[in-house]
């Protein structure tokens, strides 16, 4: 730890440091010519979210991959067989009467195609989802603490590496013990990236692009989301991992070139090259002394060291973390990741028409070009009236959904209503990116002074990742049990659950400065 009177250094204390003779470090304030460039901070936050993108190829990847690698329990697979003087060779029988025999639900075929040789059974492909959530409630907590020590670049760089070797042991993966393991790893890295990568980039912008560079950590994600959808349409499951694995390997690369954030060089007393860090971001032509003295003076009036009880000691920290909570609580229980991870199954469990690998391409639109009009909606509309909105119209969908299911499985005729499950999908993507995939994660950082919320960051962001595994390790489950008809209502009631207590427990945040919502937060 960097001793207080250190920290405490202004930047003009700097001149006997052999750096700050360096000609970047020059400010051209004789010349009057004081502007910056946002190129780089923009292209830094492009690189950094290659981590977003890379967690969303992690997240979608069940979707066109499971159905291709599940082993069908209900049927009978019979190839070049001969029953009698029946002679059955590559054909599909279901139904069917022949002669005195009487064959029922017997699905015929070739031998399996080497790349879905291997074949899960459903306990296991529930592992191969919810592994995922597993590490990423274990990558989430120490990542705070490694950025602390570290680096946030650092952090970034070695948080990479589970990125690469999962998919490596994915790619190549000759039975679902090496499945588990790479979904693992690919967690840890992506509940890692969940922290350092907004950290990052609220570190390196000017306050007039924060929020929108703050923004694209979410809308990579559907990225990545929608790059697997439209590429597992078309490519073996081994070929889908292998071009997953392109993503990690270009991030690390791209973090070779990236500077350290100025905020953490400031921290560790390293000013010349706090200096140095914002002129690569913000261009030669900036006022890096002014800039660095306002982010010391920000780091003088914080608690360097803020500790557990320190956030349940504070009525407004305590009150901070339920809302908080909460959010992240009714953003996973609105089903989002279920419906994510088992697109095309429920498209081809519902019967529709419609080509599933079609219905989850779409979907995957969807949700980025929605999540890109987020950010508008939530500076022009606020945040409590949008939430609102996203957990009445989801309640909708998840009811219609279930409706749906109801008809289906009790055997009605639900041919001519076949593009409901389609419609009701894209109408929850939408009210889910307008509302519940963001403004939660954007609140978090609205909630908590900046003493406790590295501390208040990550056990709301764990308990995020504990609501994944257990909605994504539930579902299938829950399906088989109950029906999907009761599974979607049961979602269903989480969100208008959601509902009443926004309306009820939530105050608009929107144009509110740190102290009006603490003064909220604390009763005053």
């Amino acid at each position: 730890m960097v001793a207080n009177e250190d920290i405490k250094k202004t930047v003009s204390q700097e001149d006997g440091d052999p750096n700050s003779h360096n000609p970047m470090l020059y400010d051209p304030l004789q010349d009057g010519v004081v502007k910056t460039s946002k190129t780089r901070q923009y292209l830094a936050a492009l690189i950094i979210c290659l981590g977003a993108v890379a967690a969303g190829t992690a997240l979608a990847w069940t979707s066109p991959v499971l159905p291709k690698i599940t082993a069908n329990a209900n049927s009978t697979v019979i190839t070049n067989s001969t029953i009698g003087n029946l002679t059955i060779s590559n054909s599909t029988i279901a139904n069917s009467t022949i002669g005195n025999l009487t064959i029922a639900n017997v699905t015929v075929s070739t031998p399996l195609p080497s790349e879905d040789r291997l074949q899960l059974t459903v306990d296991q492909t529930t592992w191969v989802s919810s592994l995922l959530a597993i590490g990423a409630f274990l990558g989430a907590l120490p990542t705070g603490y490694i950025a602390d020590t570290i680096g946030r670049r650092y952090t970034a760089m070695v948080m990479d590496m589970p990125f690469i070797l999962a998919w490596i042991s994915i790619s190549f993966a000759q039975s679902a013990g090496w499945l588990y393991v790479g979904r693992f790893l690919i967690g840890i890295s992506t509940g890692s990236f969940c922290v350092v990568a907004p950290m990052y980039i609220s570190e390196i912008a000017e306050t007039s692009i924060r929020g929108t560079l703050g923004t694209l950590f979410q809308l990579l994600l559907t990225i990545g989301i929608l790059l697997v959808y439209l590429v597992g349409s078309m490519v073996t499951w081994q070929t889908l991992s292998m071009i997953c694995l392109l993503i990690p390997i270009a991030l690390f690369c791209g973090l070779l070139i990236l500077p350290e954030t100025p905020v953490y060089l400031l921290k560790k007393g390293r000013r010349s090259e706090a200096a140095l860090s914002l002129k690569w971001l913000w261009g030669r032509y900036c006022d890096s002394r002014s800039a660095i003295q306002v982010i010391q003076n920000d780091l003088d009036q914080t608690v360097a060291d803020a500790s557990v009880m320190d956030l349940f000691s504070n009525r407004g920290s305590r009150k901070g973390l339920v809302i908080s909570a909460l959010l992240m609580v009714f953003q996973q229980f609105s089903g989002i990741n279920a419906v994510i991870f088992y697109t095309e199954s429920i498209f081809q469990s519902a019967g529709t028409s419609l080509n599933a690998s079609l219905c989850s391409i779409i979907v995957g639109v969807v949700q980025v070009f929605m999540t890109l009009a987020s950010s508008l909606l939530i500076e022009k509309a606020g945040r409590k009236i949008l939430l609102i909105f996203s957990s009445t119209v989801m309640t909708i969908c998840l009811a219609m959904l279930g409706a749906y299911f109801n008809m289906s499985n009790s055997g009605k005729d639900v041919s001519s209503i076949g593009w409901l499950p389609l419609l009701c999908v894209v109408l929850f993507i939408i009210s889910f990116s307008v509302g519940y995939g963001p403004i939660p994660w954007l609140m978090m950082g609205e909630l908590f002074l900046p003493d406790v919320k590295g501390i208040a960051v990550s056990l709301t962001v764990m308990l995020n990742w504990l609501c994944v595994f257990v909605v994504t390790k539930c579902f299938s489950s829950m399906n088989d049990a109950l029906g999907s008809d009761v599974t979607f209502w049961f979602f269903g009631a989480w969100m208008t659950l959601a509902t009443i207590y926004v309306a009820i427990a939530v105050q608009e945040t929107k144009g509110k400065s740190a102290s009006q919502i603490q003064n909220w937060l604390n009763g005053r």
